[in-house]
């Protein structure tokens, strides 16, 4: 074999892939190499082996070692007491050059040479290659190794530390934590540097309950924890629902001298707002003031995240106040903190002052994009103002803006609760026109149409589409299908729709169980209505004010007064809070008809006020 033909071979290149794949060349001595003597230990071979390595004249040195393998001859540098600087590039290219896979140790004797030399890029680089290409071997054989080649407890630390933060870089989080976990049984320190990412990482793939385990055995081990980290187990606590335990790391930040920043409140505003049940937004306002009275300014996530959580809350006046006081402390609001309010206003029903913010954004210079658009129509729709939400919808086509399934699912629904169904199949067929896939929702506007027009057929071939199609029904298909059944008369066969429900792993909502109540309780049999109220209860789900008023009615149209009142009661006792419908019910079916309720005085009062 030429020189010349080893220097082609030795410039060809080899994908990464191969750095860390089996052998060619076999990794163990050979019986020749094995009687070789250490030519390394002869002072003149070891001054030229340095200076072919200095100078990476690498055909020369094959053509030297060629007798021995690249794995034996690697032993020899170590053993000969070579550094690190000649041996890592050595190493690099005998992976090149013979495609060999060194044996784990000879990796974690280099990586321990790398460490105590300090140079720390090199060793994260070489970590890196060998989770990304490398064989995957298990936690435990990847730590006795290292053991295996050196006690010296801080380079081996610092080894484990990369090797946790190369798993987490390379998407390989269950392994970085085992690593973490065994990392702690091997008495190794890990710092911040590594949990971090990894933590970042837990929480980006909704591991939620591990975060909390993460940051408790963080703490147990004394690892140090910055603000960052704190913010992320606070991030994951917040998205798991677990906003008291997320209030107190927060608390624990401020114990161990870290003051909680914009990012930290803004996390927690958020947490309330989305999850935060009843009274959130009163906590997630008081969030706003503690941090204004910490002296750390509010920014304009923090505004628009209290914004659309009012709104949603149904809150637009509470909204609107924080809307101008973002304005007096000279923010500017974006077209996020005008959208949530023009759909707060519409729920409200102030359609004037909802599109006057639009004029006030559009003279601000924001462009509207296709949520501005979609929070417009459907709050013409819901406010039936159908001609104008049509007539948005057509200028924005006409504009040739992309529209998406939200915006056209909003206009069928329009249709359909205004019974233009050719109208909405239409548009169904524009959106397919124009490579949107209907959804699930938009099937079930189709659906919802056409029971309420009493289109029996039309539904059951929407139905079948939709199984032709693998469209898979949700909840609220199924809810759509109860409701049609029940108001023919036939709430003893949509139970079997109920039980459908079960079978594929769907959870019925607390409409789903109302929905039947009233079905038999529209029917004059409300005993049946209680056996679904007790079914529901064993599913999981607690009866609501809406499952209460259900109730009430149904035995007050059969003139079951006492039993009417006994449900009442029980409400009350819940601690449940009476809404207009419950006030209505009792008057029409109780006071009306000379039967007073046997409840607490405040109520009655109230009902009398009304």
């Amino acid at each position: 074999m030429s020189v010349s033909y080893l220097r082609r071979c030795l410039h060809t290149r080899i994908p990464l892939r191969c750095l860390f794949t089996e052998s060619s060349v076999n990794s163990e001595p050979t019986s020749s190499s094995t009687s070789t003597p250490n030519l390394v230990s002869n002072p003149l071979f070891k001054s030229r082996v340095s200076e072919l390595i200095s100078k990476q004249h690498w055909s020369q040195l094959k053509d030297l070692i060629k007798p021995i393998s690249p794995t034996y001859f690697l032993q020899q540098l170590f053993d000969s007491g070579f550094d690190s600087t000649s041996i890592l590039p050595f190493f690099k290219w005998s992976q090149h050059g013979y495609q060999v896979y060194h044996p784990l140790d000879h990796l974690f004797k280099l990586l321990i040479l790398l460490v105590n030399d300090k140079r720390y890029p090199k060793v994260r680089s070489l970590l890196h290659d060998f989770v990304k290409y490398g064989k995957t071997h298990t936690v435990s054989s990847v730590f006795h190794t290292l053991l295996t080649c050196s006690d010296n407890v801080c380079a081996n630390s610092i080894i484990v530390d990369m090797l946790v933060l190369a798993y987490v870089n390379n998407a390989k989080l269950d392994l970085a934590l085992e690593a973490f976990n065994r990392a702690g049984d091997y008495e190794f320190k890990l710092s911040v540097l590594s949990c971090k990412p990894m933590l970042k990482g837990v929480v980006n793939e909704g591991k939620f309950e591990v975060t909390e385990l993460l940051y408790k055995e963080m703490i147990r081990r004394r690892i140090e924890v910055d603000m960052y980290t704190f913010n992320i187990v606070i991030n994951g606590l917040c998205k798991a629902g677990k906003l008291n335990k997320a209030k107190d790391v927060m608390e624990d930040m401020k114990v161990r001298g870290i003051i909680p920043n914009v990012v930290t409140y803004n996390t927690l505003i958020d947490g309330y707002c989305k999850r935060g049940g009843d009274g959130k937004m009163y906590k997630a306002d008081a969030f706003l003031r503690e941090m204004v009275e910490q002296g750390v300014s509010p920014n304009e996530r923090t505004y628009n995240t209290l914004i659309d959580g009012f709104c949603k809350d149904d809150n637009v006046g509470a909204a609107m106040k924080l809307f101008k006081e973002m304005r007096f402390q000279g923010m500017r609001p974006d077209i996020v903190t005008f959208n949530s309010l023009i759909n707060g206003l519409f729920g409200d029903g102030k359609v004037d002052e909802a599109l006057g913010l639009r004029a006030e954004m559009l003279r601000l210079g924001l462009e509207p994009n296709i949520r501005t658009y979609n929070v417009l129509i459907n709050g013409f729709s819901k406010m039936k103002m159908f001609r104008e939400a049509k007539e948005l919808f057509d200028d924005v086509m006409k504009q040739g803006l992309d529209f998406n399934v939200l915006t056209f699912n909003t206009v069928i629904d329009a249709h359909c609760k205004a019974s233009k169904m050719e109208e909405a199949v239409a548009l169904r067929e524009l959106m397919s026109n124009k490579l949107i896939c209907p959804n699930i929702s938009t099937y079930n506007c189709l659906l919802g149409g056409y029971y309420r027009e009493g289109n029996i057929e039309a539904a059951k071939k929407l139905l079948e589409e939709m199984e032709e199609k693998s469209v898979r029904a949700d909840v609220v298909t199924y809810n759509i299908r109860i409701d049609a059944m029940c108001k023919r008369g036939e709430s003893r066969r949509s139970v079997r729709l109920l039980d459908e429900m079960s079978e594929k792993g769907l959870i019925p909502s607390h409409v789903t169980y109302n929905t039947l109540m009233a079905g038999y309780c529209q029917e004059g049999n409300p005993k049946v209505a209680v056996t679904i109220r007790k079914r529901m209860e064993k599913e999981g789900k607690q009866p609501n004010v809406v499952t209460y008023n259900v109730l009430i009615k149904g035995f007050c149209q059969k003139d079951k007064l006492g039993e009417a009142n006994a449900f009442l009661n029980e409400m009350l006792e819940k601690g449940l809070v009476p809404n207009r419908t419950t006030y209505d019910i009792i008057r029409e079916e109780m006071i009306e008809k000379g039967f007073v309720p046997d409840i607490d005085g405040h109520l009655y009062n109230d009902v009398v006020n009304c």
